[in-house]
């Protein structure tokens, strides 16, 4: 795996991926508010980095995957003021719905979630160690961070400290040393809130992932993962905080994926243009393949005509498998016409796996499964060996693996299975009236 190459975000280049540990890799990708449902575009991180995830377990890596819910938020406690329940309701209802979308897209969810709300004790504890170390100062009850003291704040996202002062908003808040410094902890009585030592309130956000990464990791990890709009400023201030606390990066590598629009403009939940992954109207597979078919660093357009169109190529894709499937396992009556070699498949396999050691590039990753796919239907129109298809499939159900693409295969049934037994003897005994007939059958269930 050593020429795995990954375009790492911080310093705008691709480099090779050596993990800190031989073969384990430690990967966290910044989870959803849960305060409603996810809409399309947070659903494609979720996608992309479950098939980074893959493709490291196929290499025979441990991975170690921790994605979070922020379960501590301005919205969520909103919501749940305007329902009149806990903001505890409001984060489990929609932590279930998140998870139930994700099973749907196809994405593992056996990975470590933790909650904003379970490290409160962390989260205090980082904060009160960056005021003591004078990377961070208390005022009134809240807390801010020194930006003035990390002299590689704007690495990650390619900005000046100078332009990023000189071009700040004024901000009318005399609390503050800097109009760049960020909250760490805000005084308030309002919601969901924790006693600290500096007041009565609850966290920034850009301290809570930080905060978890180092009670689970305990080390700076290989792979921090999010959308692109997360770069300034969260992540910028994550590693600020890391770089304060620990003297490094948070992560080896920053991994950020471009974003999705709905017919050119941002979705924005606040403004009502999104479609929720819940309510899409085809095949959730096919919409995973759209989301895997355009590279993940660049942007992704959505629309419904671009979706339509590769949800007919997914079920062009899908009926390939399982009728090769249902080929090998009725093959005990077949007599094999050819052996060929299967140096094609081995090519096939070779391209997909050159397209993933290339920064996980999706997109030539599903060229080299359609290509396998056409081969595939050439196989079953010229009745090949048998072996040879279960190689095929093989190799099929490999790359699907990977991309986390689903396709449903189940054996026949015992009626299934008598009913063909039943069309081949008429055939043989040359009653060709009951093999049409049987044949109609078999046709409705989709086995010939």
């Amino acid at each position: 795996m050593q020429s795995l190459k990954i375009f790492n975000t911080y310093t705008n280049s691709l480099e090779e991926f050596i993990p800190h540990h031989l073969n384990h890799v430690s990967i966290y990708v910044c989870g959803p508010t849960v305060y409603n449902y996810i809409h399309i575009g947070n659903a494609r991180p979720v996608v992309f980095f479950d098939v980074v995830r893959r493709y490291f377990e196929s290499k025979g890596y441990f991975v170690k995957f921790v994605s979070n819910f922020t379960d501590v938020d301005d919205n969520i406690i909103e919501k749940a003021q305007a329902e009149n329940v806990s903001e505890l309701e409001i984060s489990n209802r929609y932590i279930k719905a998140f998870l139930n979308d994700v099973e749907s897209l196809g994405s593992k969810t056996d990975y470590i979630k933790p909650k904003v709300t379970e490290y409160m004790d962390e989260i205090i504890s980082y904060i009160n160690d960056l005021i003591l170390t004078g990377f961070a100062y208390e005022v009134e009850g809240d807390v801010y961070f020194r930006v003035s003291k990390i002299s590689e704040y704007g690495k990650l996202s390619n900005r000046k400290l100078d332009d990023l002062i000189s071009g700040a908003r004024i901000e009318i808040n005399p609390l503050k040393e800097n109009p760049l410094d960020f909250n760490l902890w805000k005084k308030t009585s309002k919601g969901i809130n924790w006693d600290s030592p500096f007041s009565q309130g609850r966290p920034g956000w850009h301290t809570e992932c930080v905060a978890m990464i180092e009670d689970l990791f305990g080390e700076e990890i290989d792979i921090h993962g999010g959308g692109s709009d997360l770069i300034f400023p969260h992540h910028e201030n994550e590693i600020a905080h890391s770089f304060a606390k620990h003297n490094h990066n948070v992560a080896k590598y920053w991994m950020h994926n471009g974003r999705l629009n709905l017919e050119t403009e941002k979705m924005s939940k606040s403004l009502g243009n999104v479609i929720f992954v819940k309510d899409l109207t085809v095949n959730k597979m096919a919409f995973r393949l759209f989301i895997l078919s355009t590279h993940y660093r660049a942007p992704l357009n959505f629309n419904y005509d671009n979706l339509l169109s590769v949800e007919k190529e997914w079920i062009k894709l899908e009926n390939t498998v399982k009728s090769l499937f249902r080929k090998i396992e009725l093959h005990s009556d077949d007599k094999p016409l050819t052996n060929v070699s299967s140096e094609e498949i081995n090519k096939f396999l070779q391209d997909f796996d050159e397209a993933m050691e290339l920064d996980f590039n999706t997109p030539n990753a599903i060229t080299a499964l359609q290509a396998l796919i056409k081969y595939c239907n050439i196989l079953l129109r010229e009745k090949a060996n048998i072996t040879l298809l279960k190689s095929a499939l093989s190799a099929c159900q490999f790359m699907l693996n990977i991309l986390g693409l689903s396709v449903e295969l189940t054996l026949l049934c015992e009626e299934d299975k008598q009913l063909l037994s039943r069309w081949k003897e008429a055939r043989k005994m040359k009653d060709f009236a009951l093999a049409d007939k049987l044949r109609e059958e078999l046709t409705l269930r989709n086995l010939i």
